[in-house]
């Protein structure tokens, strides 16, 4: 997305952003999307090439971005990564993106891949919650925007680690909005359907080798507008969120399924 006009609704002109696991996906759409409309964007994410790429095409086109290398699940990695935002300035957006999923019950669910989803899903959210609420409540306010799931609302079949993940963040989201309300800092989140995104391809090239389309489409009608989200979508809801016009939202939960939780 190409840098756009100074003038309209959601600028984000002045303000840092840092957005994880914004090397791809939504993630990448988010950092874009905050550029385009102004923001000097840290694109922290796990893999350097990745993330190398988004801020490279973002400068490109105009927009501020940098990269920083940031392991969500790392202590130490967490605060470097802050470090560096610390460094260029003050941080006034966090967007809590980066994630893993699994796909099983509790009976076929591992207790290495319950735990990894529980360190990146959640300890994640933690740690640089923490980092960025201790800077905002010194620069006397700030947004964070939490990336859930509608699974963190509603019971999916065969998602028991991952909407147990989703359940604790959409409960941390509440939990700061809650105790920082009197400092300036909001915190909501967004809980989309499937959205599709390179890991739902990966997802459907490693399981259903030879029936990728056929499964796609299966997916997608799985929703009641027979599509699965654009991350671009998720993106401009997340750009409200963490934007001016958001003054007065926070603890809130937004929908973004297509009318799945609706029509359940």
């Amino acid at each position: 997305m190409a840098v756009g006009n100074s003038s309209g609704p959601c600028r984000l002109d002045g303000k840092a952003a840092l957005v994880t696991g914004a090397g791809s996906g939504i993630g990448e759409q988010i950092a874009r999307v905050f550029a385009g409309q102004g923001a000097q964007v840290f694109v922290a994410d796990i893999s350097e090439e990745a993330g190398e790429r988004v801020a490279n095409e973002i400068r490109k086109e105009g927009g501020g971005a940098t990269f920083v290398r940031l392991d969500v699940a790392d202590p130490a990695s967490v605060e470097q990564a802050f470090a560096a935002v610390d460094a260029a300035g003050r941080l006034d957006i966090l967007v809590n993106n980066a994630g893993v999923s699994f796909v099983g019950d509790i009976l076929n669910t591992p207790l290495t891949d319950f735990e990894r989803l529980f360190s990146v899903n959640v300890r994640g959210v933690f740690l640089c919650s923490q980092a960025a609420v201790r800077r905002m409540k010194e620069a006397g306010g700030g947004c964070i925007v939490n990336l859930d799931s509608i699974a963190g609302k509603v019971a999916l079949s065969e998602r028991f680690a991952y909407a147990a993940t989703k359940g604790a963040v959409l409960m941390m989201t509440r939990a700061v909005a809650c105790d920082h309300v009197g400092d300036n800092i909001r915190c909501n989140c967004v809980c989309p359907a499937r959205v599709h995104t390179p890991l739902v391809d990966a997802y459907l090239a490693k399981n259903y080798a030879g029936q990728e389309a056929e499964m796609f489409a299966k997916l997608s009608a799985a929703q009641p507008m027979g599509r699965m989200a654009k991350p671009e979508e998720i993106a401009h809801l997340v750009l409200y969120l963490a934007s001016d016009e958001a003054g007065f939202v926070t603890g809130a939960a937004y929908d973004i399924d297509g009318g799945v939780i609706a029509m359940r």
